[in-house]
């Protein structure tokens, strides 16, 4: 598929392929722990489809791009796929699903206590959700594109509020992914010196997507362009797994839905 923006992160792009190895540790992670009835919430570009779905009794990905939807229509007519925009999750019935992933998508939501009462919602009893999102320990300049990004603690306790059982864990890396990430974070540090005014905080986020869609691109190449087979060499394998959440550079977390 061709929405190539920072923010999602293409297979097809050398530059992206520690980002989208990353986000396919998710998908990697939770193969064992789907089951049934799955649904996804945020389907983006098909990784759970092509992830999971050997793995289920059926699968329904939604997304709120229509354009997304289309492509993965055609690229799997046998599969279900639904545009919408949540929450709420309308039309979808409560106790309905076995499993529920949803990944890198609950940074974007407003009304984030909404969006997992809807999952649980939805969740038959039993059923468990499996969700990611980025550790805002690990973030390295403000993204114009979340609505806000948590600590462990933070998200412990949201989802607390809402499941009857939390396993919270991360999705950490090896020596490879740790100085990649470094060799970004100071490349980044490099860009920031010039925002004197701080205005990645104060201004609008929707002034920023434009000059941080840029600048985050040509950061990426620039990295590639220095490390050269680094970036490529990183592999979903070198992404780790982690028990406490705090070490990971994504948070992973595993909600359950009592009987």
């Amino acid at each position: 598929m061709a929405t190539y923006t920072t923010e999602i992160a293409s297979d097809k792009l050398v530059s992206d392929n520690p980002i989208h190895q990353r986000l396919l540790k998710a998908y990697i992670a939770a193969k064992p722990m789907v089951s049934g009835k799955l649904l996804e919430v945020g389907c983006g570009e098909g990784r759970g489809v092509e992830e999971l779905l050997d793995q289920v009794d059926s699968y329904l990905g939604i997304d709120k791009i229509q354009a997304v939807i289309d492509e993965l229509k055609q690229k799997y007519p046998a599969v279900a796929f639904e545009q919408a925009v949540i929450p709420p999750f309308a039309g979808i019935e409560s106790n309905s699903f076995d499993t529920v992933v949803s990944f890198q998508v609950i940074e974007h939501i407003q009304d984030d206590k909404l969006f997992l009462e809807e999952i649980y919602r939805v969740l038959k009893p039993g059923g468990k959700a499996i969700i990611s999102t980025p550790n805002i320990r690990h973030t390295l300049s403000r993204n114009p594109w979340h609505i806000r990004e948590y600590t462990g603690k933070e998200l412990i306790n949201l989802c607390e509020e809402v499941f009857d059982k939390v396993n919270a864990m991360g999705i950490g890396g090896n020596d490879k992914v740790w100085s990649y990430h470094e060799e970004n974070r100071k490349s980044v540090n490099k860009i920031m010196r010039f925002d004197v005014l701080d205005l990645q905080h104060r201004l609008p986020s929707a002034l920023l997507r434009l000059p941080y869609e840029i600048l985050n691109r040509l950061n990426r190449k620039r990295l590639h362009k220095q490390q050269g087979n680094v970036v490529m060499d990183i592999k979903h394998t070198d992404y780790l797994l982690v028990d406490h959440s705090d070490q990971g550079l994504d948070l992973f977390y595993v909600l359950e839905k009592k009987r």
